[in-house]
């Protein structure tokens, strides 16, 4: 089977949306904090800091775990509607052009820019 050169240019996004994603990850690892002096002391201005600090990091890390799982969906479904187009296609000849064809380019179209801009970290 052999693919139309523009639904390579669908799938780009679903080889490369795993990719970027270990590459952000092995980038930006999140510290690790052990235990710190100023734990010693319960309330101080330090600590509190620390405890924000960290509260933060497991938001953004739960948030960016969130993102990749709507990535994966995103891009499973981009696969299952290229595929879809791709049957369209080729029961269609020079002379008809199904109006399913242009339905289901339109919603691949969407979903592209829709993981295009989860990966950016919109």
């Amino acid at each position: 089977m052999r693919l139309k050169p523009f639904l390579w240019i669908l799938l780009i996004p679903l080889v490369a949306a795993p990719l970027l994603a270990q590459d952000s990850s092995q980038r930006n690892p999140l510290p690790q904090t052990g235990p710190s002096p100023s734990m010693q002391n319960p309330g101080s201005p330090s600590t509190t800091d620390e405890n924000e600090a960290r509260i933060q990091r497991d938001m953004a890390k739960k948030a960016n775990q969130e993102r990749q799982a709507q990535l994966k969906r995103d891009t499973d479904k981009l696969l299952k509607l290229a595929t879809e187009l791709k049957e369209y296609v080729d029961k269609s000849n020079e002379n008809t052009l199904s109006v399913n064809v242009v339905k289901k380019a339109e919603e691949i179209e969407k979903l592209a820019r829709s993981v295009k801009d989860k990966m950016k970290g919109e």
